[in-house]
């Protein structure tokens, strides 16, 4: 017993060690896009930040080691994956932002039904300059996610892309493979019912460097991905605007947090933040809205509990920018911020302490 408390104690004290070593908040400023997603790799001591359009790393005070600037698309939520590489969501289609990318580049705008849809995967450790390019420097290569295409053509379940990614265990399943989670992005639409779920595509990435993976070429739109994911689960949660914006697994609490920015249907609580637990066993049924039966999973049992509903969810203002949890109970969580004066937008990842209370979910490391 004395051992097993030495060990104990022994762990606490390498836990707050390294909490110590980690900077309160890391800040980046750019003058297009606004932050999409962060993700850290706490033992190089670099972090990284998506801007819409453009790619940075950083070290752990900030300063600038390398940038991507001419990214073909909207660059979106990102996660670190198992193999070292960054995974990101990377959307090509025929909105006023692609639109606005397209023409700053000078490739051809999209049509609706050739909008195309990326898992990009990004070689941060060859990121060691600004102003790279994903096409001459090879540090990008992309995967298409199809399902997305498919049912963004007809909005189908209010698809209107992808975006929040995270690498979790297979959910319901005892084992400590990772598998890729991709979730849609989702039109705030009040007039129809068959939006008031969130989709996320489970894939196994184990033969996708050697089937899928495809160099980056300026003007091009390759279809290059798997035909269909493992799963494709629903989780009930009510419309939200524009559908998972950040996602991230978090293995000190065993759960998948999804960041939405609010949904408006007056019917629903529109919490930003909702969580499902991975250990979950997943059931077959019609979720609702819709008419055929899908693989549903069920939120936490956490959080603040909508009687009317059954939803439950925390009021918490950031995350929707990036969430990135480091696994013991601390997160680096993007506060974004936009200067009215001079347009710049900035991100400040701040790290806050899994708290897990009401509004007070998340509370500043200090």
């Amino acid at each position: 017993m004395k051992r097993f408390l030495s060990l104990l104690a022994g762990m606490l004290l390498c836990s707050a060690a390294l909490a110590t070593e980690l900077p309160d908040s890391v800040y980046v400023a750019v003058k297009d896009g606004h932050v999409q997603g962060i993700a850290l790799d706490r033992e190089k001591g670099y972090m990284y930040f998506s801007f819409t359009s453009s790619f940075i790393k950083t070290d752990l005070e900030g300063n600038v080691i390398g940038t991507i600037n001419r990214i073909q698309g909207h660059l979106g939520a990102m996660t670190m994956g198992p193999d070292g590489r960054v995974y990101a969501s990377l959307e090509c289609k025929d909105d006023v932002i692609g639109q606005g990318i397209s023409q700053r580049l000078g490739v051809e705008n999209l049509s609706h039904e050739n909008s195309v849809f990326y898992v990009a995967i990004i070689d941060v450790d060859r990121l060691d300059r600004k102003g790279m390019d994903p096409e001459k420097d090879g540090v990008m290569t992309t995967v298409c996610i199809r399902d997305a295409c498919r049912d963004y053509v007809d909005h189908t379940f209010g698809c209107s892309g992808i975006d929040g990614v995270t690498f979790a265990p297979g959910i319901g399943k005892c084992s400590k493979k990772l598998y890729l989670y991709v979730a849609y992005g989702i039109y705030g639409d009040n007039s129809r019912s068959d939006n008031d779920n969130q989709v996320l595509l489970c894939y196994d990435i184990k033969n996708w460097k050697r089937k899928y993976e495809t160099p980056v070429v300026f003007g091009t739109v390759p279809t290059n991905g798997p035909e269909k994911p493992l799963h494709k689960y629903f989780i009930y949660t009510g419309n939200t605007t524009w559908g998972v914006q950040n996602m991230a697994y978090d293995a000190h609490t065993g759960r998948i947090y999804m960041a939405v920015y609010k949904g408006k249907k007056p019917d629903f609580p529109n919490y930003p933040l909702f969580s499902l637990d991975v250990k979950q066993r997943p059931a077959k049924g019609v979720p609702p809205g819709l008419d055929a039966k899908h693989e549903i999973l069920r939120l936490s049992d956490a959080g603040l509990l909508d009687e009317a509903t059954g939803v439950r969810g925390w009021d918490f203002k950031w995350g929707s920018t990036g969430l990135c949890p480091l696994g013991d109970g601390l997160w680096y969580i993007s506060e974004n911020h936009k200067d009215k004066a001079t347009g710049i937008q900035s991100c400040t990842a701040r790290l806050y302490r899994w708290n897990g209370q009401g509004k007070q979910v998340f509370i500043p490391n200090k």
